[in-house]
């Protein structure tokens, strides 16, 4: 790319107000671990909602996206798009009782959920398994997308990304704490929004002037669309063939939104299995049933239930509707410009051929940006790495500091002396991070590998909330099976895609931790008291509980309003679901009369599930105390 020396002093300046503000947060972070860990239980909803939303739109996400267009069009995105559901379910049923729980880390929970040495078992080893294992895995995703990125603009090696990212990530990270991380998160979504905006403007003047010889992104979108609409993606093709086909009826419509059930094995993946079992069974970082991780630390890092609720909701308006567009006319741009890899390898020698991908199609899409836009990216790029790095970081150390070290190595240090741990960890989960970076091969693997781990345990994340008798050792038990299945069905059941060997996982580790609830050693009922008195689950599996803790039904239903929940819940996947695809259906409409009805069809259930969406979030929202 021909970067000019107004693109530098834009990367100069992105960066400066992305970080700056930062350092001036050092002494207030560094005070205690609440502050360096979970900002003094003071954030905002509106500042926990951007820090989330920028959180998850790391430098790999658009790189995933555009490899699932390419492969599977549009429709691919339902493996992302499905765990609406799960989002949703945790701003209505968990978020509050998340922040009434007032632990630090999600993983304090168990010590206050469970009871015995196998609560603190369970606590333990997943600070490690979550914040080592799990936290760089992710990491090594993102890592490995900068990567890519970087070989294509710069044709930088990878060695030379990962010392670069590592250094300014890492010594803000350490220096700052959370604090510093949300600030940078409110900073950096915005830079990086108006960037994916750019690029997909300038993808379709792209498209516009080699299909029509005008610099019109208007007539772009209009050419893309009406050339895509008769066309669908090659399914089995191997990299070297083009991605898409004429239309015949046999393969998925590029711009379709829904999948083509007629292939049942494509549909299979990309739509039943997501929005039948992934949303509900499968742990995955950022969407996890009931809540978790960096999710759960923001809304624990709240200020009051109402916070927590209204930044989880925030995000996931911003997550599911803001964003995918952009992505998604970029990637569709970059099948008419690289119709396979050999294009985007011939457009860019000087890239290393290993780590070429139909991922790497959004980077290259990128050489059509204008002087002064590319700088935008690169910092748009930078901040996208930044936000997930810096709170993967922090979260992954709060795990091993707060969980680990604290809880059973170091138990009667000063403040100081964790903060000084947590910062030491910090760099070291980096170097991990790097590391496994360089064993990936891409997005879309790595991410198959996550939801394989964890297949089969999503569902108990949810019943711990709602049934007594799931204990430290069902958590204890999904985990070893949920782990053994990842490695054993897909060898014992070599011919099976995905798919299947996921819905195998999932009943396998299901039926575990079930029997487990029933046969295995029950939670002391003084914890389970304590447990009900502080949170107040509502649902029939804490009856007797209740009973002896006295906490009336009148009193749980009141903090709960499990009712008015689910018809937020209802409400709210509605809104999502409607905006998002009436916003595609209006991107469509230009290059394809048909799809206007559909456009303000999509628009009418978005304003009628709108205003029962707000209606019922303001009454919870007016019923959240101001504390928690």
């Amino acid at each position: 790319m021909n970067i000019s020396w107004i693109d530098w002093v834009i990367v100069a300046v992105s960066i400066l107000v992305c970080f700056v503000p930062a350092l001036f947060l050092a002494k207030r972070s560094g005070s205690s671990t609440s502050e360096f860990f979970a900002s003094g239980r003071s954030v905002p909803w509106w500042l926990a909602g951007l820090s989330m939303v920028a959180t998850t739109f790391s430098s790999d996400t658009p790189n995933w996206v555009t490899e699932q267009v390419r492969r599977y069009g549009v429709a691919g995105n339902w493996q992302w798009w499905a765990f609406v559901l799960t989002g949703i379910a945790t701003v209505f049923f968990f978020a509050r009782m998340w922040r009434r729980s007032g632990v630090l880390t999600d993983l304090e929970f168990y010590e206050l959920r469970y009871s015995g040495r196998e609560a603190s078992v369970v606590r333990g080893f997943r600070a490690v398994y979550l914040g080592l294992f799990f936290n760089c895995f992710i990491m090594g995703m993102v890592t490995l997308a900068a990567c890519k990125i970087a070989n294509i603009l710069f044709g930088l090696p990878a060695w030379q990304t990962i010392i670069i990212t590592g250094l300014l990530n890492v010594v803000f990270a350490a220096h700052s704490g959370l604090w510093g991380v949300l600030v940078i998160d409110m900073i950096q979504f915005f830079i990086k929004m108006t960037a994916v905006f750019a690029a997909a403007w300038f993808s379709l003047v792209e498209v516009a002037r080699r299909l029509t010889g005008q610099s019109s992104a208007w007539v772009g979108l209009k050419e893309l669309v009406s050339r895509l609409s008769s066309q669908q993606v090659v399914q089995g093709a191997g990299d070297a063939q083009p991605v898409m086909s004429l239309a015949d009826g046999s393969g998925q419509p590029i711009l379709d939104i829904m999948p083509n059930f007629g292939l049942s094995d494509l549909a299979l993946m990309i739509f039943i299995l997501p929005i039948a079992i992934s949303w509900w069974a499968n742990w995955y970082p950022g969407a996890e049933p009931g809540g978790g991780s960096y999710i759960a630390q923001r809304m624990l890092a709240s200020k009051s239930e109402k916070d927590s609720l209204g930044g989880t909701l925030f995000f996931n308006i911003a997550h599911y509707v803001l964003r995918p567009w952009p992505w998604i006319i970029t990637a569709l741009c970059s099948i008419i410009v690289y119709p396979d890899l050999a294009s985007i390898q011939a457009a860019f020698p000087q890239a290393d051929a290993t780590l070429i991908g139909h991922d790497s199609a959004f980077p290259a899409m990128l050489k059509f940006l204008p002087v002064g836009f590319v700088g935008l990216m690169i910092g748009g790029l930078i901040a996208a790495n930044s936000s997930t790095i810096l709170t993967h970081l922090n979260w992954g150390s709060s795990y091993l500091v707060h969980d680990f070290y604290r809880r059973f190595i170091r138990t009667d240090a000063t403040e100081a002396h964790y903060v000084n741990a947590g910062r030491v960890s910090t760099v070291l989960l980096y170097v991990v991070a790097a590391l496994l970076s360089l064993t990936m091969s891409s997005a879309q693997q790595a991410f198959q590998v996550l939801l394989s781990i964890g297949a089969g345990t999503g569902l108990l994340y949810i019943a711990r909330w709602f049934w007594w008798r799931v204990s430290a050792w069902c958590e204890i038990v999904a985990m070893v099976v949920s782990l053994l299945t990842s490695l054993l069905v897909p060898k014992f059941m070599p011919d099976a895609g995905f798919a299947v060997t996921t819905i195998v996982q999932v009943g396998i580790t299901t039926v575990a931790w079930l029997i487990t609830a029933f046969v295995g050693p029950a939670t002391d009922p003084a914890t389970l008291v304590a447990f009900v008195q502080k949170v107040k689950p509502s649902g029939p599996g804490w009856s007797a509980q209740r009973a002896a803790a006295g906490v009336t039904d009148t009193e749980v239903a009141r903090v709960n309003r499990v009712g008015l929940a689910f018809a937020g819940w209802v409400s709210g996947c509605v809104v999502i679901w409607s905006s998002l695809f009436a916003i595609g259906s209006f991107l469509y409409a230009p290059g394809d009369a048909s799809r206007w009805s559909d456009a303000w069809l999509l628009t009418g259930v978005f304003v009628v599930s709108g205003l029962v969406l707000l209606t019922v979030t303001r009454k919870l929202w007016a019923e959240s105390s101001g504390t928690a």
